[in-house]
């Protein structure tokens, strides 16, 4: 029970990281090739994590783990990001909140197919329930639309529930935070290429802002999130926490209006009310 509950938390606080990841990648697309912030941010990362598997004299990963890894590295250090960027050059942020909510669904069958996991059909019944909740809340919010955006969105959403799913496995044997700082030391040799090649012509016009949101989803997106969310997974099972991504959108929506005073709609707290109870139902019979 206990290990249930602190996987619950740790997924939570992952989950409230995440949530600036679109926005900020948003923000940082206006004046950065994607293929550039997608390989920057995962070098940035992959630099912080070696360091702190150096430091921490972390034994290296088995070779029978390092098929995982290339999984991970591929769904959630290139993969979803990548794409993501990409995307965002095509639709806006709030429109891809639509595609998040589609992310649970994606974690919990890369859960059964890859980890093993037998949620109940009432689990299958509030997770499909808060999967419409939160898309058709988005739909609702905006009319952009790009047949380009979402089908680039729909793949990076199904990379980054592989990732997730391989992540949480792994991390009942590596630990969550080591999982992805391995994840990231194996990409840095591509990353670091591609960031050299395909770096802007000078670095001096990028503005504050983009700075910012290049920082929030290096550190953050890349990895501080990754080390509460991996080990959320594994202590509380992926396909019962992976439900906690149904709140993102609505965190998002909150950060908004903290820090950018924008009005938060009653069909908001509506929703999210709404979902809030499918998330606890999906525990319930996770």
């Amino acid at each position: 029970m206990q290990a249930s509950f602190s996987g619950w938390g740790s997924g939570l606080l992952g989950v409230v990281i995440f949530s600036g990841s679109l926005p900020a990648t948003r923000v940082a697309v206006g004046m950065l090739d994607p293929l550039f912030l997608t390989s920057a941010r995962a070098a940035i990362a992959a630099l912080l994590g070696a360091a702190l598997l150096l430091l921490l004299r972390q034994p290296l990963p088995r070779r029978q783990d390092l098929p995982s890894i290339a999984v991970i590295a591929a769904g959630v250090v290139i993969g979803f990001p990548l794409l993501s960027a990409m995307a965002l050059q095509h639709i806006t942020a709030a429109h891809s909140t639509v595609f998040i909510g589609l992310l649970p669904l994606a974690t919990a069958l890369f859960g059964v197919l890859r980890g093993g996991e037998r949620p109940g059909p009432l689990f299958w019944l509030f997770s499909i329930l808060g999967s419409l909740a939160v898309a058709g809340f988005a739909l609702s919010q905006n009319a952009d639309v790009s047949l380009t955006g979402d089908a680039l969105m729909l793949a990076a959403i199904i990379l980054c529930g592989l990732g997730y799913a391989e992540g949480a496995q792994l991390s009942r044997r590596l630990g969550g935070w080591q999982v992805i700082c391995w994840a990231l030391a194996l990409a840095l040799p591509v990353m670091a290429l591609t960031a050299l090649a395909f770096r802007p012509g000078t670095l001096a016009d990028l503005t504050l802002p983009v700075w910012i949101s290049l920082g929030y989803v290096s550190m953050f997106s890349m990895l501080i999130g990754f080390v509460f969310w991996y080990r959320g997974l594994a202590l509380g099972g992926t396909a019962g926490v992976g439900q906690l991504q149904l709140l993102q959108p609505f965190f998002g929506l909150i950060l908004a209006a903290v820090l950018l005073s924008e009005p938060i709609a009653p069909a908001m707290l509506g929703a999210t009310a709404f979902v809030v109870l499918c998330v606890a139902g999906a525990k319930r019979y996770a």
